[in-house]
This record gives structure tokens, sequence and C-alpha cells, in this order.
């Protein structure tokens, strides 16, 4: 089903989440990201609503187009193999942007839905992504300490967590995630300001979120409009919440050289290479409950990692670093008149 407006009330199996993707104009990334959803395990009982942006100009809108054309052809594959339980496609007249085309997306969803699993055009999920979801969002459904599930992680603490094979951080990870409709419902806001974003916040409170200065997150504040994953990252410390992460990645990003937050990079891999930058594991991680908490091992690891973004500079990248920084120490200060 095609819709310019609202998604459609078609449920999927119950207890099962609905996914909702979003995509603007990155055909290739769209069709790996659609292909590897279609693989899982869980695909046929799983509603599908894809959230499709408009162009900004002749150029963008003509990839657009290209992008859309994909998303009828696997409607048309599900009409026919029911490899989703139903898919909606909402193609929007105009462009939106990443966080009103994410936000609005996510509201009319949850309109339909008690939960949520959130996947765009550059997430390249495992065959047991969606288990693993749907497992942890039943399972920590009433446990309102628990406000993010993850399918991406940024370190694998297997060894520090034992048998669970997942763990807790108050850290928000954005790529392929879920939630609950109360959770987003109460505490989410877009923040349309720095000053608004940051109300009420106490020195101490922006050093977490920054994870003692090394993770400077914060800076995204001064974008406009405001990244939605900086307001629902400020949105869980307010409310002491904590997310939920596998101890292996079920999850790739394909999409660190483009996107609408990222550069092209041409030349990246020359200098550089992010550390969390892993094959999705392809097993299955079992979800059974366990207390919510903090773990001081865990969230040493994470500031570890969240160091310097996760990059990792070759010989060649610490080189150049070395020279740019010591240009830029040793260059005069500009002037004004």
């Amino acid at each position: 089903m095609s819709s310019a407006s609202a998604p459609s009330s078609k449920n999927g199996c119950s207890g099962v989440s609905p996914v909702a993707l979003f995509v603007f104009n990155r055909a290739d990334n769209t069709r790996r990201t659609l292909r590897a959803l279609l693989a899982n395990t869980l695909a046929p009982q799983t509603a599908l609503y894809v959230f499709s942006d408009g162009g900004r100009d002749e150029v963008t809108w003509q990839q657009v187009r290209q992008v859309r054309a994909i998303l009828h052809e696997v409607e048309a594959e599900v009409s026919r193999a029911r490899t989703l339980y139903n898919m909606t496609i909402v193609e929007r007249s105009t462009n939106y942007y990443l966080e009103r085309n994410v936000i609005e997306g996510i509201h009319q969803v949850l309109e339909q839905h008690d939960t949520i699993i959130v996947l765009e055009d550059d997430i390249v999920t495992s065959p047991h992504f969606l288990q693993f979801m749907n497992d942890a969002l039943r399972l920590y459904r009433d446990d309102k300490r628990v406000m993010h599930v993850s399918g991406f992680t940024r370190i694998e603490p297997v060894a520090a967590i034992g048998s669970n094979r997942f763990y807790f951080s108050p850290f928000m990870a954005g790529w392929g995630w879920g939630t609950w409709r109360d959770r987003w419902q109460q505490h989410f806001r877009h923040y349309a300001s720095r000053a608004e974003a940051l109300e009420g916040l106490t020195p101490d409170d922006l050093q977490a979120l920054e994870y003692d200065g090394v993770f400077p997150c914060l800076k995204h504040l001064d974008r406009q409009p405001i990244p939605w994953d900086i307001c629902w990252s400020i949105a869980i410390h307010r409310a002491h919440g904590l997310c939920l992460y596998p101890a292996k990645t079920l999850v790739r990003n394909i999409g660190l050289d483009s996107g609408t937050h990222y550069g092209k990079w041409p030349l990246s891999r020359l200098i550089q290479r992010f550390e969390y930058d892993r094959e999705p594991y392809e097993g299955t991680i079992a979800v059974t409950y366990t207390e919510p908490h903090i773990d001081p091992a865990i969230e040493a690891a994470m500031k570890a990692a969240l160091t310097d973004w996760g990059i990792r500079y070759t010989w060649l990248g610490r080189l150049l670093r070395a020279v740019k920084q010591k240009y830029q120490s040793t260059a005069p200060a500009s002037s004004h008149s």
C-alpha cells in the first residue's frame, strides 16, 4: 500500500513490533537495507512503514524517484510472496529533512502501535535482529527504567557480562533501535535551541552526557534543526533511563561516508577507520530478564570507545593530524577591522 499521508492502521502479527524505515536519496543503500531486513527470521510477521522524504532540488528529486522505484519493487514482492506482513510507503511531497521525517514518522506509527523499531536507509541488519529487538521490547515493556533498545553496540563486552549477552548503559545509540509508545510520548521533545535543551541541567549532567568530555555530542545542539538523536539522548538522561544493548552488534552502518549528518570522505579509509565498524553477528542473542543497572566496567569501556568518536587513525592519518595541529598552533590569528 502506498500513501502520501499517515500510515495505515493494519497491525502486524500480535506482539511483533512494526518497523519504520526512513529513506531519502541513496538507492543502493536503501536496497541493501531492505534486502537485509527481508532476510530476518521475523520479517514475514512484521509490518513495515517506509517514510520516503522528498527532494531538495531536481538532482535529489531524480535520486528520490530511483529510491521510490526500489520501494515499489519490494512492495510488489511483499504482496506476491508475503516476505513481510504488510508494507506501507509514505511518500513526502516536499523535503521534510531528516529530523522532521523521523520525528513525524515515529509519531504516526506510535499512534497505531505500542512499540516501534527504527531504521534509516544505511542500516544493514543481521537475520536475528528483529527477534532480539522484539524479545527485549516484550520483556522490558513494563520496566520504565529501560527506555531504548539498540541493535548496535560500540563495544562487545562478552567477557564482562557473562552469559546474559546483553547489557545496559545510559548512552543512546541510534543505529537500529526501538522504544515504546509511553516512553517516547512522555519524554521526547524536539528542542528548538541549545538553551531550551540544556535548561535545568547541571555541569555534572553535561559531563555525564559527554562522558567527561571525550564525546562532545552537545555541540550538535548548535545545528538547525537540532538532530533528533541528541534530543532523545537528553530525554533519556533527564528521566534517568537506561538503554539495552546486545553484547555483539546486530547491525552495520553502511553509510559512514555519506548521509545527512556525514560528509563524503573518498580517501577516508587511507587515514582512518571506525573502531565499531564490524560485520553484524549472525547468531541469536537470547534475552532473559536482568535487573537494569549501570556497570562501571561497561561504562569505562564505553568511554574509551567513544573517545574521538570511535575513529582510529592509520599512520598516515596520525601524520596528517599532527601537521594540521602544528599549522593551527603557529598560524597567526585573523584580525577584524
